[in-house]
């Protein structure tokens, strides 16, 4: 549960130690997708549902990406009838916790999405836990739509896998999309309406901050 990891990081800033990964640490460059959807030649609307840890940081992150138009955080994997907050919290439902992605693909395609999930937004390499949220929950999924998207993501994560681009195997599961669910409202938008939320300043501001100084010509600033 977030809120007994804030009272971790809380402790872990009082003795000095470090209080949790702040993102995926890449050996070398993480490289844009060899194999990708071609930028639109006319403005559209496209959706992308990606997992990767606390909703809020990647829902945040999102949020400031040239071209995208909307982010909603909700749960993905599961059945509707167990896709509220306390349920998908115990880990038994099969849901992830997910953000939805409405973008214009004339101004940023599905790869350069995923290059920003997988360098900016959470640690591909985490088994069911992103920093201090552990739980199946939290694992990192990319939900496909189509067969398109599913050989984009496949092939990327093999193309990062090969370039031995992390230290560790990426863990990252590719799976077909069954539903979103949109979460509570008190989670849309968390990290722009609760700015110094110690969780939100440790853990999900400095991924904005790597967003911004990584991909400055992706980067918008919304807040």
């Amino acid at each position: 549960m977030r809120q007994l990891a804030r009272g971790t990081l809380v402790a872990a800033l009082v003795v000095g130690a470090p209080a949790c990964d702040r993102g995926p640490a890449s050996r070398v460059p993480i490289v844009a997708p060899q194999l990708d959807a071609k930028l639109a030649t006319a403005k559209d609307q496209r959706l992308a549902v990606l997992a990767g840890g606390c909703f809020w940081g990647v829902q945040a992150v999102f949020e400031h990406v040239r071209g995208v138009r909307q982010v909603v955080a909700g749960y993905s994997g599961g059945a509707a009838s167990t896709a509220d907050y306390e349920t998908v919290s115990t880990g038994q439902t099969g849901h992830a916790e997910s953000v939805k992605i409405t973008y214009d693909p004339s101004q940023i395609t599905y790869g350069q999405l995923l290059r920003v999930f997988f360098s900016v937004a959470h640690d591909p390499t985490e088994l069911n836990r992103q920093g201090p949220d552990q739980g199946t929950q939290y694992r990192s999924v990319v939900f496909y739509a189509d067969a398109e998207e599913q050989h984009i993501a496949e092939a990327y994560i093999a193309q990062l896998d090969q370039a031995g681009v992390f230290s560790a195997p990426i863990v990252t599961k590719v799976v077909g999309l069954d539903g979103f669910y949109p979460a509570e409202a008190y989670h849309q938008d968390y990290a722009a309406h609760h700015p110094y939320d110690l969780y939100i300043v440790i853990n999900d501001a400095p991924k904005i901050a790597k967003l911004r100084g990584t991909f400055p010509d992706l980067y918008v600033s919304v807040w």
